[in-house]
Parts: C-alpha cells; structure tokens; sequence
C-alpha cells in the first residue's frame, strides 16, 4: 500500500463488516480506519489523510445521525451511509443531514466502490476554484453566463429550469434531496410543494433528454431526490 493512500473511515459496530469493507478496500489501494461506536470515530475524524468517512446509523452509543451533524464539525472528507434503515425517512434525514450518498445494506462492492469515487471526485473539485461550467457527455451547463448547450446547439430554459439544473449540476454525483433542491430553487418557504419539482423536471427532461423516459443526465432517486449524472 502506498504511503500516501487516501484513508477511508468506517464506524460500524458489526465486526464482520468492518473486516469486509477493510478486505475490499485494502484490496483497491486505500488505507482503512475502524470504529466500532460513534465516540471512536468522531475521534478518529480529525486524521489529516482522511478522504471519506462510511458511516453506519444503528451505532451502540450514538446516533448516528447525531454522528454524522458532529462529522460536519470535525472534517471536510464526505460521508457515505451505509444503514440496515430502508426507509425514505432516514435517508432524507441522512442527505438533510450532510451525508452525500446513503446505500442501504446489503450492498454490492462494485456499487459501493463507485459511489466512492464520486463522491472522492467531488470532493477534489470542490477544493479547487470554484467551476464556471458543468460538462456531461453531449450536454454543457455553463454556470457564469446561464447558458445551456446541448450537442452544440444552445438550449432555451425559463430562469426557473435554469436554476434547478445548476444546482443539481453544481452538486453532479450527489443525491439531492427534495428540501434541498425546493429550499435553493424556490426559497425557504417552499420546502413542502414537491409538485413544483415533478413539474418542472419533467420539462427539464423534455428539453434536455434523448429519451425522456429513460433519463440519462437527470435520475430520479425515488421518495428521497434527484441526482444528475456526469458521462465522459
């Protein structure tokens, strides 16, 4: 293993699945740190390599989304929940709560892994400059001028479609919760009209999609938010 590997955090009470996810990990070129209760782990957050954080909810000491809220505290490394809690509830909570992604056990490996690279992707760019553009296959968000163009040829969106798409695709990768997007979009007093948000990503879907109903650039995470989605 490489000095320099990026060190991944796991606060999870289950030994055999920390001894999993260090097996598998270790395997990928990461350096794995372990916790078994939430005190362990947020002490451990303060490490100078740490590049990501799985973090269980059912934790024996705390909550663990009164883990994750002490997380946002101690380290910039993005959270991933890995949780037995299935429930639309508890991942919105998790998302509200900072975490950038939430998959539900069991998982596989190859899913897990991919979810960390973007969520380590992300991570990288946020702490360069701040990006003027978004670009995703065929599709280009250009967030200076509010302009979007799609296979070369300039999209016309309302300053509302605008809006919704930048966010997502400032947050590209990321689940976004419904509250959050209705709370950027529209403001703070909006947060219970998710009928706006089916409105206008279906007219988003139509004019930015090839295939509406097989959305490629805009996915929708049932119950919980939408994600928009980067293509080479």
């Amino acid at each position: 293993m490489a000095a320099n590997a990026p060190e991944i955090l796991v606060v999870d009470d289950e030994q055999p699945i920390r001894r999993f996810l260090r097996t598998v990990l270790a395997e990928q070129g990461y350096k794995v740190l372990e916790a078994a209760t939430g005190k362990q782990g947020l002490a451990m957050a303060a490490s100078p390599g740490l590049a990501l954080v799985l973090l269980d909810l059912g934790l024996p000491d705390l909550d663990g989304l009164e883990v994750l809220s002490r997380l946002r505290g101690l380290t910039e490394a993005p959270v991933i929940v890995l949780s037995a809690r299935e429930t639309q509830e508890d991942k919105i909570a998790a998302l509200d709560g900072g975490a950038v992604d939430y998959l539900t056990k069991p998982f596989g490996v190859g899913e897990l892994a991919a979810r960390m690279r973007v969520a380590l992707r992300l991570a990288a760019m946020q702490g360069g400059p701040t990006a003027r553009e978004v670009v995703s296959g065929e599709l280009r968000v250009d967030l200076a001028n509010r302009q979007v163009v799609l296979n070369g040829e300039e999209i016309h969106l309302t300053p509302i479609e605008f809006n919704l798409l930048a966010y997502l695709a400032k947050n590209a990768g990321k689940v976004v919760t419904h509250r959050q997007l209705l709370q950027a979009v529209w403001g703070l007093n909006a947060t219970d009209k998710e009928h706006y948000l089916r409105i206008y990503v279906h007219q988003l879907r139509h004019k930015i999609e090839p295939e509406p109903s097989r959305p490629r650039y805009i996915r929708t995470e049932p119950g919980v938010g939408y994600r928009f989605l980067q293509h080479e």
